[in-house]
């Protein structure tokens, strides 16, 4: 049950807002970059093949969670912009999907 990782000398903790940059293949065969940005609920996975969770709000309180392969080649950087408002003392953030329960 991992707590953080390093990705690209950036140390991650669950519990960070994140801004993933990923690239995304167009019908007419051109990439662009999308941004993703939302926290870390959990870090999963063994050395080669760590993945992170991350879940945002969108619009009308609906959130969205996705799964990022931290040695995929389509991840074009990862941005923490802030680190976790208090001491996560958890692997996991699964609580946070449940509206009953405050945000970090």
């Amino acid at each position: 049950m991992a707590i953080n990782v390093t990705y690209k000398e950036t140390l991650i903790s669950v519990g960070d807002v994140v801004k993933v940059n990923y690239k995304i293949r167009e019908k007419d065969g051109k990439d662009r970059i999308q941004a993703f940005d939302g926290m870390v609920l959990a870090i999963t996975g063994h050395a080669p093949e760590k993945r992170i969770l991350v879940q945002k709000k969108a619009t009308d309180n609906i959130k969205v969670e996705r799964i990022f392969p931290l040695n995929s080649p389509w991840i074009d950087s990862i941005l923490k912009m802030r680190s976790a408002k208090r001491k996560v003392r958890r692997a996991k953030l699964y609580y946070l999907r449940d509206e009953r329960v405050r945000s970090l």
